[in-house]
């Protein structure tokens, strides 16, 4: 039996009957953020670390990862099993599920642990500058290459690279990615000196490999050669018996940054958590959590519940619309709220808790028009 398995969680009394929910008995600091500290520093024999709640209670965080759910914990024995091998891993799963985390503990629980972890987002990178990113390039092999520069491949050689949107590498570039993971070897720009590199690679996506390798947009032969252990990150909306615990952990989290001391959490403002369909994920939970301990002075949590409210009315009007028609809907309200502005801290981007990169892929999958019509 594997940690995972053996692990026993209290049960949270129901949301209809709860009382203002408190964070802490009196005079308790918050454990959360400090027991998920311990937990990712201590190694692989103690990937799980413990804090208090509510009566002494005691719940669990996997190497940084809330939740107790069973989709939660069926994910996180797929990352106990995968991670002491050394072979490749594809992480799939909606923005804001929590992928980097869930690489984090790959690499945490693997003998490469000592080693360093490089993270690089393809899609934040343009397509003429992903090449170098990767692979380096020498003095001089292009314009502005003024010094010789290593690559993120050389980088993490002995160590573990995650590849974040791996979906978003073009086409051309493709090739050399796949000459890479199969021969572990590779050449900078303008060199003509091969490397050998011994590097884990964990690749992330919330995009359709499979059918983008239909429709011709992305290479079948390095959608296998990533594929060798797909692994998916289910959504907030699968688990939403997580809602609760990472409303704790968020607010205790914030409270402590900004010196609050909130004390109880409403239980309409509870009730109304778990209503939401949550679409951002963990990130918009914890930018809306964050949000809702700038607004409480006091001891109780003052969460601008009256938003979700609205979004969750018009979602059961048109409960019987495609879940295409239904992100197209929610995407465009996001949108016009912030005035068509997508970047910066109030753009439509922050709004939704995604990237902004994210929410332009999005827009252009859902047909979304750029200006007012």
């Amino acid at each position: 039996m594997n940690i995972a398995q053996s692990a026993v969680i209290p049960e949270l009394p129901p949301v209809s009957v709860l009382t203002p929910v408190p964070l802490r008995s009196s005079g308790e600091r918050s454990q959360a953020v400090i027991g998920i500290a311990n937990g990712a520093t201590t190694g692989a024999n103690a990937s799980r670390a413990s804090w208090k709640l509510q009566g002494g209670q005691q719940e669990e965080a996997f190497e940084g990862i809330v939740g107790r759910s069973a989709s939660l914990q069926r994910a996180l024995r797929e990352v106990e099993v995968v991670a002491p091998t050394d072979s490749g891993v594809l992480i799939q799963g909606e923005t804001g599920t929590g992928k980097e985390l869930v690489a984090r503990a790959i690499h945490n629980l693997s003998a490469r642990r000592d080693r360093p972890l490089v993270k690089l987002n393809c899609a934040a990178i343009p397509s003429g500058l992903l090449e170098s990113e990767l692979f380096g390039h020498e003095r001089g092999a292009f314009t502005g290459a003024l010094m010789r520069k290593a690559g993120r491949f050389e980088v993490a050689d002995k160590g573990t690279l995650f590849l974040d949107e791996v979906g978003d590498i073009p086409l051309d570039l493709q090739p050399k990615l796949l000459r890479v993971l199969q021969e572990h070897e590779f050449e900078r720009l303008g060199s003509t000196h091969t490397q050998q590199v011994d590097v884990r690679v964990v690749a992330a996506t919330h995009r359709d490999l499979k059918q983008m390798v239909q429709a011709g947009e992305f290479r079948s032969d390095l959608y296998y050669r990533l594929h060798v252990f797909p692994l998916s990150v289910p959504p907030l909306r699968e688990r939403r018996e997580d809602i609760t615990i990472l409303v704790r952990h968020f607010v205790a989290e914030y409270a402590r940054r900004m010196n609050r001391r909130i004390e109880n959490i409403p239980p309409q403002a509870i009730e109304a958590l778990l209503r939401y369909s949550w679409p951002g994920n963990v990130r918009e939970l914890q930018n809306f959590i964050e949000r809702s301990v700038i607004l409480s002075p006091g001891s109780v949590l003052c969460s601008p519940i009256a938003e979700l409210k609205e979004t969750s009315a018009q979602t059961t009007v048109s409960e019987l619309s495609t879940l295409e028609q239904m992100e197209r809907e929610h995407v465009l309200r996001a949108i016009r709220k912030c005035h068509w502005v997508l970047g910066g801290p109030n753009g439509a981007a922050a709004c939704l808790g995604m990237k902004r990169t994210t929410l332009a892929y999005r827009i252009r999958k859902l047909n979304i028009p750029l200006r007012p019509q």
